[in-house]
């Protein structure tokens, strides 16, 4: 099977998602993690977003991130592996989106079910030609006590 590159349209039709669906602005910082991280961090950063960043292998000690993105494709653990290395520098009222290029059934609920595991509350699902964005916030620590 020939695997054909996404059109830059395409391309920009997701960026814009992420970006509306987080809010994200020039002045906030973001993380970008899962397999075309380095596609989506390059289009941001033709946006003019300056303050985008990839995961390393160093751990940062304060959350610093206010918006997380992540790309993945039919694997969960690629999800997985994404998230674990984004959501500790995600701060306690951080957004994220995750772009989900997968047709399995019920794959965005698994990803929606391990969100809202780590105190995430989904606010939105758009679809795109690449797939389906989904985003959510994660509840304060305050509410989150409160809530309990």
């Amino acid at each position: 099977m020939l695997h054909t590159p996404p059109s830059t349209s395409d391309r920009d039709q997701v960026v814009e998602t992420m970006i509306s669906l987080t809010h994200l602005s020039k002045l906030d910082r973001a993380i970008v993690a899962g397999g075309d991280c380095t596609e989506l961090y390059l289009a941001l950063r033709r946006r003019g977003f300056t303050r985008i960043g990839l995961p390393s292998r160093f751990r940062l000690r304060t959350p610093t991130f206010s918006v997380g993105l992540i790309t993945v494709q039919d694997v969960f653990g690629e999800f997985e592996t994404a998230l674990s290395q984004v959501a500790p520098s995600l701060g306690a009222t951080a957004a994220i989106a995750v772009l989900i290029k997968s047709s399995e059934a019920g794959f965005a609920l698994k990803i929606r079910r391990r969100l809202e595991q780590l105190g995430f509350r989904i606010e939105a699902g758009v679809r795109c030609h690449q797939g389906f964005v989904l985003s959510a916030y994660r509840q304060s620590l305050a509410q989150m006590k409160w809530a309990a």
